[in-house]
Parts: C-alpha cells; structure tokens; sequence
C-alpha cells in the first residue's frame, strides 16, 4: 500500500486472471494450464493503471471491518485496514479504482501528540485492502492508529512494539486463540480478550472456515438479518474466500480484539481446505485444481490480515514461518505444519497407528524449514523459547490399553519428524521449551516427555494447546472422551473442553498459563471463568497447578 506500486501485468494476464477468479467448481485444469494461470492470477498484479478514485464519493462508511495491527518488532509495526462499504458484496461494495487514504499513529488515545503520518493507497488487485509498515518507532511503547479516506473516518486502534534486543523484560503477557466457525457460535472470546492487558495475541489457525454459512448464521440462530445466500456453499474461488473475510471481519467481537492488541498469525487447514497436506486435497481432487484453489485461499489471507510485505504469497505459496523476539525474555518461533507436510498415510481424524507412520523422512514441516527452526534454536539467547504451531505436539491416546488410535494430522501421525524437533531442542541447550498448539476445540495442558510410554521418564518441554473461539458449539467442561484420555496418557495435566483462549504470562523463572472459558457461544455475551491455571519452572519443566 505504501511505497512504490508493483509492475503492472500486460494486458492479456489481467485478463487471463479474471478469468480464473471464475473458474467454475468441477472444471479440470491441466498441469500446464493450472501452473500458468497460477502464475499471474494470484501474483501481486500492479496498479499503475488503475483509476484514481476520489474516496470523497464513498457514500456510506468504508471502515466495516475495522483495524488491526500485526507482527511487533522493537521500532516497526505493521498497519492494516480495508475498505468495504459493503463486506457482503465483491469488492466490498465499491467501484474498482484506487482510493488515497491518510493514516496517523500516535502516543495517545485523543491523537493530540502524532509521532508519524503518511498516505496509502487502497488498490482494486488487493480487494482494497490498506497495510502500512511504519519504521523508526521506539521498542516496548503503546501506540495509537487510525486511517481516513475522504470524509470517513476509521475506528482507533491500539497496537505495541516489541521490546529491545537484548532488554530485561520483566513480564510479558500473551494469549494464544484458534479456530473461530462462525456458523457454530458467538464470537464472545474476542470481545473478552479485547478486556485483557496483553502485548500480543497468537493466533493458531482455523480464523475461518471453508464450510457454507446458512442465511441464519448456524448456531447464531439470527432473528433481526439473513445473511446473502453467496455464503451458503463451500469457498472455493478467490471472490469466495475474499467474500467470506468479509463476513468474520464485519464481527464487532473480532474487531474489538485487533483493534485492542497486536496479532501474531499462522494459519491450519480450514483457511484452504479441512485436512489437507501440501499440495494435495483431502477430498482427493487433482492437484493441480487444488494448488490452485490453494493460491487463492492464501492470497485472500495475505490481504485480510495484518501481515507484513515478506509474506506476500507467490502463487500457491507463502511463507509464513517466521521468528519474533521480545528482548532476552522470549523467542517466539512461528511454523507452518500445514503447507510443507507430507501427506497423511492413514487418513485423518483418529486411525490405528501402523508402521508407515514411522518413515523416517515424514515431515510436518518441510526440510527448509525444520533447518530454519533448529538454526534458529542454536543461535537463541531468550530466556524462553515458544513454538508457535498448529496441531497437538504430544502423543495423545483417544483410549487406555491395546487397540488405540491416534489423531493422524497431529503430530501423532509424524512421530519421526516429533522425535526430531524434540532432540533438536535438546542439541540445542533449549531447556525452556514452550509449545502453543490449537485444532482440537478442547485446552490440554500437556508435559512433553523424552519417552512416552515411561511416565517417570524426563520431561523436556511443556505443551498448552488452546481451545477453540467458537468451533464445536459450546462444548462441555468434561468431553465424553475425558476419562478414556485421561487414563490413556499420564503426560497428560489438563483438559476442559469449553471454548475461549488462553492467556500466558512469562516472567524470569516461570511462565504461567490462565485456561479462560465461557458458559456458552451460542449465546451472545455468556460469561467468562478460568478453569485451570498451571506454571512451568525454568530449569523444571512440566506443569504444576496453581
């Protein structure tokens, strides 16, 4: 948005590429047409032609999916808003052209002392989204944002640097959210989370879902609206996936949360599609249609989200791990389990483990980026070392005894790829080891053990795996499978099966985890408890109840 327009295509590819935003669902492509459409269809096209279009003519609030902020470095954040009138039309309901706009930051809330100002543009090729990348800020400050086009002007938010390499952090508080289905309840976690004093919030995936929305909402139940019947199928095109950002964003909840804290991102599966694995579909399609609706699904992800220039996809391809630090106290290191990972020998959801699970050369996360993560082990100095992540690290048995089965898109179904990523941390010196996982719509607090099947066996890491926003309806504090998981895995400290997030608290000598829940999400504003609370001890890992 700011800075230099990229080059334009030629005329003939911006044509080929609004073709393919209307590829129709059951045609085939051919590997050579899928791979040269994906090529200019969801490259970053220019804007040098667009039209210059006066925001002034905007005629109704352009600011209705609100603002967020993303990815704090110590003098850099990063600004993103988007203009759509209209969320639940293409194009959000304005005319394709590029709109000027005005943002601000400031130390206050009232903007009375701004510390930087510029212009951005919003362009037709990115769905008129807006991202500002605003250097030469000072590390560990709250700051202070809003963006204007025209006569309109956008909602505050509020957004904070990382602090300086090298500083003594006393504390930092974080909370860690995933998988929020619209269809099945209220986005009420974000509205809590919003309340909270946090320097960032991790998201682990699933920030929507692929399935089709009925014009009533789902679990919402909707009484006063009904929702455009373009939301009741699967998506599938980039209009689709752009269409339905606008539907989760338009959430007063979801919005409340961005504008509140700084977000740290990586997405799971359902932001493309359930289950899959690299370049290949669960539901079996060929892979050159699915690489293509994956090309899509990223681009659309890339310009809803508050993520920075260096993640801007490639054609079917982002990269989206990454490494942030926050002074000597913690390193955050965010993977990618979904789009390198080699395909699921069993089948998803939960299988009877059979030996091809233990290849050898099994990967959840590529070979590029399991050296980037083990480099990066060798070379950290924080105090704590948490990995950002998707899917449940821990061995996790659904039952007691012979005749088990594992869940085969965790970590379970890659237990050579595990094995590695533990004994690279232990190469490493890492000793403070701290897992964030997601996916399963249930908080488990797991201890990461050097030998699974002996419980007296040394732990090496702790593991919380957050519960879902919303996904699963409104759960139960005690699942059906509770007392079989229990019983089936020692290593296991925690579970509760209600939905909200969790909030961590890292100081010098511990990191604490606060498991939040709520009474219901298919129900607006339920109330909100803590249903556990547990510690980890530098030196000592493994959980201990407060």
């Amino acid at each position: 948005m700011s800075g230099p327009a990229p080059a334009a295509h030629p005329a003939e590819l911006r044509a080929a590429a609004r073709h393919v935003l209307h590829v129709p669902r059951r045609r085939a492509l051919t590997a050579t047409g899928a791979a040269a459409l994906l090529a200019f269809a969801t490259g970053l096209p220019g804007s040098a032609h667009a039209a210059g279009l006066d925001p002034a003519r905007i005629r109704s609030d352009p600011f209705t999916l609100g603002v967020a902020s993303g990815d704090p470095l110590p003098d850099s954040v990063l600004l993103w808003t988007r203009l759509a009138p209209r969320p639940y039309e293409p194009g959000g309901g304005l005319r394709p052209g590029r709109y000027p706009g005005r943002w601000e930051l400031a130390y206050d809330a009232r903007f009375t002392r701004i510390v930087r100002r510029g212009t951005a543009f919003a362009h037709p090729e990115l769905d008129h989204s807006v991202r500002v990348e605003v250097p030469g800020l000072e590390p560990d400050r709250v700051y202070h944002y809003r963006f204007r086009a025209g006569p309109w002007l956008g909602p505050p938010g509020r957004t904070r640097t990382a602090p300086a390499p090298g500083a003594r952090v006393r504390e930092l508080r974080l909370a860690a959210v995933s998988c929020q289905a619209y269809h099945d309840g209220y986005f009420t976690a974000h509205a809590r989370l919003a309340a909270e004093d946090l320097h960032a919030v991790v998201h682990l995936g699933d920030y929507l879902y692929e399935y089709p929305v009925p014009p009533t909402g789902g679990a919402r139940a909707y009484t006063d609206r009904v929702l455009p019947d373009r939301f009741d199928r699967e998506t599938v095109t980039l209009e689709e996936y752009r269409l339905r950002y606008g539907l989760y964003r338009s959430d007063p909840d979801l919005r409340a949360a961005h504008a509140a804290h700084p977000f740290v991102l990586t997405w799971d599966d359902h932001e493309a599609d359930d289950n899959y694995a690299a370049g290949a579909a669960a539901d079996g399609r060929a892979p050159e249609d699915f690489l293509l609706r994956r090309a899509a699904a990223y681009r659309a992800y890339w310009e809803n989200q508050p993520l920075r220039a260096a993640q801007r996809p490639r054609g079917p391809d982002l990269r989206l791990y990454r490494r942030l630090r926050f002074g000597r106290l913690a390193q955050i290191d965010v993977l990618d389990t979904r789009q390198y990972r080699s395909d699921q020998v069993c089948g998803p959801g939960w299988q009877i483990p059979g030996p091809a699970l233990h290849a050898p050369g099994r990967t959840m996360t590529g070979a590029a980026q399991e050296r980037w993560l083990l480099d990066g082990w060798h070379r950290s100095a924080a105090r704590w070392n948490l990995l950002a992540q998707q899917v449940v690290l821990a061995r996790r048995r659904d039952a007691p005894g012979a005749g088990h089965r594992l869940s085969t898109d965790a970590w379970d179904g890659y237990p050579a790829a595990r094995d590695r990523l533990l004994a690279g941390a232990a190469a490493a010196g890492i000793r403070e080891l701290v897992v964030l996982s997601a996916d399963v719509h249930v908080g488990y607090g797991f201890d990461l053990k050097r030998d699974w099947d002996d419980p007296a066996s040394p732990t090496v890491g702790t593991e919380f795996v957050t519960t879902s926003v919303s996904s699963g309806r409104d759960g139960a504090a005690r699942p059906p499978n509770w007392a079989d998981q229990t019983l089936a895995n020692p290593h296991l400290r925690f579970y509760d099966g209600r939905r909200g997030y969790t909030v961590l608290t890292l100081r010098e000598d511990t990191v604490r985890a606060d498991f939040r829940v709520l009474a219901a999400v298919t129900v607006p504003g339920a109330p909100m408890a803590t249903a556990g609370s547990f510690v980890t001890v530098a030196g000592d890992p493994g959980l201990r109840p407060v």
